[in-house]
């Protein structure tokens, strides 16, 4: 068996080479079509939620003032000092 694919080998695989090529080129093509579908699709959901971010932040500003996360972090501070 050894010898027959030896002696056999080499006119095969220039024909599977010659038909399989085409058929990996369209599956190479096609994963990168897919490829360049899913970093558009992640683009746009990151430009969303980045959106959502800041819509969110220029919304809790005004009305809190900005100053409303410190006085939570000295009271969470203050807190953890009388516990002592």
């Amino acid at each position: 068996m050894g010898l027959g694919a030896a002696l056999v080998g080499p006119s095969v695989l220039p024909t599977a080479g010659s038909v399989l090529r085409p058929v990996a080129k369209t599956l190479v093509k096609g994963a990168l079509v897919v490829a360049d579908g899913v970093k558009e699709l992640a683009a746009d959901a990151s430009e969303q939620v980045s959106d959502l971010v800041a819509e969110a932040r220029a919304q809790s500003s005004p009305q809190e003032g900005g100053a409303r996360a410190p006085k939570r972090r000295a009271a969470a501070g203050h807190q953890a000092s009388s516990r002592r």
